[in-house]
């Protein structure tokens, strides 16, 4: 590792505060440093350049007035004029000596109190040249030796020599070294001093941020948020901290898009969000305390609200699962899973939805593996216990996000109770219906009874005369007490059909068959009130996922109802429109059947309220308001719907429609 290498790497790791306090020392330092160089070039320089000026003026001031002085050879006045140039004011701590010498080299007059060394006369004037400057030896000091020529006329006569003290021009630099090596020094000290205030200043909230960050990494959310002087702010202390069902004003309403109003920004007991006044590291600390302040603030809403989650889940009165989307196996299981399942949780963990309801639960799981969203909801679906029982339920699903994992979570609420009410009430309206209807069978079956009354008959007077009866009349009479036999046997075969109690069951249904059943039982007797059927039934109906049994009964109250209907503006010995017309068809992917009347029609306002149980337009004593109840809620339990198209005086319109089902499906 190279020197540079080992300095980069030690400034490094030391802290911030001494890289700031180094980076500005330095950076003075050079400065500082550098303009003392230069102004020191400079001074001394022109320090130099102004005593050298001085010493060629005295040399031309004494070459111009020695001049006649040498002309004339006259060597004291010389000598008084030197003596009076290099003793004047204080060029004598400058003026080192000056010497005239004549043209010859010859030295006339110098004021040196001793021989005037030979050296000093190495400075001679180049030709053509007014002055020189040499640094020349004056025994154990230097001085500038300063030539100027003594000129007469266009002729030079002699030679002025002037020696500047060197000494004396190192004294005057040496005052100015020592006034910038103070000056210097001076500015280093400002310079750390100012330095490490402004390094402390601007460290200080750093460090600060630096142990509350280390803090918060912890999970140490409850230290105080102090970022400065003067600052004793508890965030305990806020409303909205203690009582998360108030609101934040400066978040909440932040983040309903609303701008929240000015009287709001400043709570009275919290600090949040009040700017200190500052620079930048003061705002910095403040945004920085706003900041641990909302995760604070929405961590605790947070741990509360998944407090309430978790409370709700475990204490909820219905099951509820958590079941991973993608694997369809159940996650998570409150405590009520158990008991209704008959599951221990341990078994519950892992298993798959699937398990729990092998007909039903495959579509909920599809819905959302193939991105279905929003919740969804599945009534009177098929589950089973832990031993195979199976009992009925509703099922309502929700998409999740569970622990990073896409997930369902589904309430399951029992409805088999409900459900066996609901049997038992279309069982009571069955009853209801066989006891309406017991006239026409009455008289349905009355009719082939007479027929095999009266073939027997005549077989036993046959027998007892003793006659003979030819092969083909007998013939003819033993099938005709046969056919009759058999129709009376349909009837009651249909009478035993509709009477049986129907499970909530599936099974593929051609609509036309509950038709002709109820027809079977109804016709006659609504023939006797001179009401007719008129059939616009298509063949090869697209079948239906339904129960036949319910269908009759569905059918059953339709037809009724249209003949109270009839009968209100009509009756049978009137006579008038009285027809009850049923067509069924296919229309895109749905199967439908009608049942139309040639009633008074249902007002409007009825309409609206018609399905609802114990609504009846009937008089007192004369129905229940089940019955159309009853036909909605089957209806519904086979993903079908319902319409009514009325008008006063025109009869009204019963249409059902239903989805159709894949040919060959035999059960759900």
């Amino acid at each position: 590792m190279t020197l540079g290498e080992r300095i980069t790497a030690r400034f490094t790791r030391i802290g911030l505060r001494e890289k700031l306090l180094f980076s500005m020392l330095a950076a003075v330092l050079f400065i500082s440093v550098a303009i003392a160089l230069i102004s020191r070039w400079i001074l001394v320089s022109s320090l130099t350049n102004e005593l050298e000026m001085r010493g060629f003026a005295i040399a031309h001031s004494v070459a111009e007035r020695g001049g006649s002085y040498l002309l004339d050879n006259d060597i004291p006045r010389l000598l008084v004029l030197i003596f009076d140039e290099a003793r004047l004011r204080q060029r004598k701590d400058l003026v080192a000596y000056i010497f005239i010498e004549d043209q010859a080299g010859n030295i006339l007059a110098h004021t040196l109190t001793h021989r005037l060394p030979d050296n000093l006369r190495a400075n001679t004037l180049p030709p053509g040249k007014p002055d020189s400057i040499k640094l020349m030896e004056l025994g154990d000091q230097e001085v500038y030796d300063l030539a100027a020529a003594i000129n007469e006329g266009l002729y030079r006569i002699g030679t002025v020599h002037v020696g500047l003290n060197k000494r004396h021009i190192d004294a005057l630099v040496g005052k100015l070294r020592v006034a910038f090596l103070g000056f210097i020094s001076a500015v280093v000290i400002i310079t750390i001093i100012l330095s490490s205030w402004l390094s402390k200043y601007i460290t200080k909230p750093v460090s600060d941020l630096t142990r509350l960050s280390d803090e918060i990494s912890r999970g140490n959310f409850d230290i105080p948020l102090k970022l400065g002087s003067g600052e004793d702010w508890d965030s305990a202390e806020c409303p909205a901290f203690s009582n998360t069902d108030l609101p934040c004003w400066h978040f909440d309403q932040s983040r309903s898009g609303q701008t929240p109003a000015e009287t709001h920004r400043k709570c009275a007991d919290c600090a949040f969000y009040r700017k200190h006044t500052g620079d930048e590291v003061v705002q910095l600390g403040d945004s920085f305390r706003n900041m641990v302040w909302s995760i604070k603030l929405y961590r605790r809403r947070l741990r509360e609200s998944e407090e309430k989650y978790r409370s709700l889940f475990d204490s909820g009165p219905d099951p509820i699962f958590v079941v991973d989307c993608a694997s369809g196996t159940i996650r998570d299981a409150n405590p009520r899973t158990t008991e209704l399942y008959g599951y221990p949780r341990e078994q519950l963990m892992d298993m798959p939805f699937l398990a729990l309801g092998p007909e039903h639960n495959a579509a909920c799981l599809d819905f959302f593996t193939e991105g279905g969203g929003g919740c969804v909801y599945y009534p009177k679906r098929l589950h089973y216990k832990n031993g195979g029982e199976p009992f009925f339920v509703n099922m309502h699903a929700c998409p999740i996000s569970y622990r990073g994992r896409q997930a369902i979570i589904i309430a399951v609420t029992d409805i088999t109770e409900l459900i066996e009410k609901d049997a038992q009430l279309i069982q009571a309206a069955k009853m209801k219906s066989l006891g309406e209807m017991s006239a026409g069978v009455a008289h349905e079956i009355n009719q082939p009874l007479n027929a095999i009354k009266v073939g027997s008959e005549f077989l036993s007077m046959m027998w007892e005369e003793d006659l003979e009866i030819p092969k083909e009349h007998f013939g003819e009479v033993v099938n005709e007490i046969s056919s009759q036999v058999d129709r009376a046997a349909e009837i009651i075969d249909t009478l035993r059909s509709f009477g049986r109690k129907s499970d909530l069951i599936e099974e593929s249904v051609d609509l036309n068959q509950p038709v002709r059943a109820v027809l079977s039982m109804v016709r006659r007797q609504f023939e006797l009130e001179n009401i007719r059927f008129e059939l616009e039934l298509v063949a090869g109906l697209s079948p239906v996922r339904a129960h036949s049994n319910r269908l009759q009964q569905v059918l059953f109250n339709l037809v009724t109802n249209a003949r109270d209907a009839i009968n209100d503006v009509s009756n049978a010995d009137t006579g008038g429109d009285r027809r009850i017309i049923i067509r069924t068809g296919n229309r895109e992917d749905k199967v439908f059947i009608e049942v139309e009347d040639t009633g008074g029609g249902i007002d409007e306002m009825d309409q609206q309220k018609i399905f609802e149980p114990f609504f009846t337009t009937k008089e007192a004593g004369q129905g229940m308001g089940l019955g159309l109840a009853i036909t909605y809620g089957i209806i519904k339990d086979y993903g079908g719907e319902i319409r009514i198209d009325s008008t006063k005086g025109r009869g009204t319109v019963f249409r059902m429609e239903f989805p159709a089902a894949a040919r060959g499906e035999t059960k759900a």
